[in-house]
């Protein structure tokens, strides 16, 4: 997300942290070159202009000139401004679900991930909020679209309206209402149809079904990557139907990611949610000052240690703790952790959340150190026995060159797997001996098997509770077998003072 502008952005900030005292001339060049990052990054004119307008009257007082660190003063000031414009003047608001059943109006253009987002949103509510969720697909036009939408029901564990082919939208939209207020449904989700472009027929009809659902929140699904049209569909929307908010989709690709930043200065409508993928489990609540944070490359140490929470189960966590402070760590320790880095993100998703490590990603991936590495490794010990996976002494050249055949690999696979394999097992040793690995997956996972309160988290603990998911995972001060000036941060702490 936001690849692209972060790394113009970067550039331009490396330049003037590295000046020393800076004159308002450098300030003025700095700027001119952040706002034609900005615009080619398809943030409207205006939102620019004023952006590095509001920026430059902070910029040349005092407060920079005379300061120590003049160069990271302006970068905060930008972050303070980029965290006002996306956020606005009022703080984000969570759904409106307290009066069930609680309507939800689905409204987009064709393409826009309108239904996937909807399930995406339903497996979120009953998860995470514990809520009885009913799911009606009003999208009378395109083929399927109703079958997709109750497949995707059943895949995320909610219920769908049944289907009853020759209903009109306004039809099944009362058969809906009805079904959830006699189900007792917590919420109620009305994904209606989109058209290629917005016409009077399909606004008519969103208008009709928005006047029988009643919706608290009627949130406009929009993709990110088509820049100034995103923002343009959202002012008609909102002046046509009225929204309450907007999802943004397809923000996991490189793209220009200009649209987030136009959104709530053109529209005044707060985007609440991000879409980062397909899958059902790629959905983040859009929270200025952590994007704010990615798009200048300070990371975001508070999704970093979400994504730990989510993907860690307490039970296991302890388990390796235990193990762990024993000293034990075998071929089945290492596979566990590659596989939770996978479903984290891959090393390029856990990359782009830590502090000072969004432009290393890259390089990284280019040195063959991204995920195809990991798919790799976890083959390789796949295509272990029972055996060799709890003793890797026992692997010899005849049992390399099996297990690499059996992976598809060479044996020089198996050797660099082997070395990394020794490097964390004497790392966790070394930590085992302290009490520092089991206290460090603690801090991952929360005291008692539940996970710290973010919300109320200091920076402090919070880089903690990074740090332990850091260290739960192998990652040390760096990965064994990262290429030569690509390690990691020995300590997120440092960082998070220095930001």
């Amino acid at each position: 997300m936001f690849e692209s502008l972060s790394e113009r952005l970067g550039g331009v900030f490396d330049r003037l942290t590295k000046a020393g005292a800076l004159s308002e001339a450098d300030v003025d060049t700095a700027l001119r070159e952040v706002r034609t990052a900005l615009l080619d990054a398809d943030v409207s004119l205006e939102v620019a202009r004023n952006f590095v307008k509001a920026v430059k009257v902070r910029a040349i007082g005092q407060a920079v000139t005379k300061s120590i660190t003049p160069g990271q003063q302006v970068v905060k000031i930008v972050h303070d401004e980029l965290v006002r414009v996306l956020a606005g003047d009022d703080e984000p608001e969570a759904l409106k679900i307290d009066n069930p059943p609680s309507a939800i109006l689905m409204v987009g253009l064709q393409g826009s991930g309108k239904t996937t987002t909807t399930a995406k949103l339903a497996k979120r509510l009953k998860e995470r909020n514990g809520k009885r969720v009913l799911l009606a697909s009003l999208d009378t036009n395109r083929p399927a679209a109703m079958e997709q939408l109750a497949i995707l029901a059943a895949q995320v564990g909610v219920d769908s309206l049944p289907i009853v082919k020759g209903e009109s939208a306004v039809q099944i939209a009362k058969r809906a209402k009805t079904q959830a207020a006699m189900g007792g449904y917590d919420v109620v989700f009305f994904d209606t149809a989109g058209r290629l472009h917005i016409d009077e027929v399909l606004m008519a009809e969103i208008q009709a079904v928005r006047d029988i659902a009643q919706p608290r929140e009627t949130l406009l699904v929009v993709d990110g990557l088509t820049g100034q049209d995103a923002v343009n569909v959202a002012s008609e929307f909102d002046a046509k139907v009225g929204i309450s908010g907007v999802v943004l989709t397809r923000m996991d690709g490189d793209g220009r990611g200009g649209a987030a930043l136009s959104m709530r200065a053109v529209t005044g409508k707060p985007i609440r949610f991000v879409g980062l993928g397909e899958k059902m489990d790629a959905l983040e609540t859009f929270e200025a000052e952590r994007v704010a944070g990615r798009i200048l490359g300070m990371g975001d140490i508070v999704a970093l240690v979400e994504k730990a929470r989510e993907t860690f189960e307490a039970e296991q966590a302890e388990r390796m703790a235990r193990r762990f402070a024993k000293g034990l760590f075998n071929m089945n320790d290492l596979k566990s952790q590659l596989e939770q880095m996978q479903k984290m993100g891959g090393m390029q998703g856990v990359m782009g959340m830590m502090p000072g490590m969004g432009g290393m990603a890259k390089k990284a991936e280019a040195a063959g150190f991204n995920d195809k590495m990991l798919t790799h490794q976890i083959a390789l010990v796949n295509s272990m026995t029972k055996k060799e996976r709890a003793n890797p002494d026992l692997l010899a050249a005849s049992r390399k060159k099996r297990i690499a055949a059996g992976a598809g690999l060479e044996v020089s696979e198996v050797n660099k797997l082997l070395k990394q394999h020794k490097q964390m097992a004497d790392m966790m040793k070394k930590m085992g001996k302290g009490g520092a690995m089991k206290n460090a997956i603690k801090q991952m996972i929360g005291a008692k098997g539940g996970m710290p309160d973010m919300a109320n988290m200091s920076p402090e603990a919070m880089a903690e509770a990074a740090k332990g998911m850091k260290q739960g995972l192998g990652m040390g001060g760096g990965f064994p077998g990262m290429p030569r000036g690509l390690s990691l941060p020995s300590s997120l702490s440092g960082l998070m003072k220095k930001k």
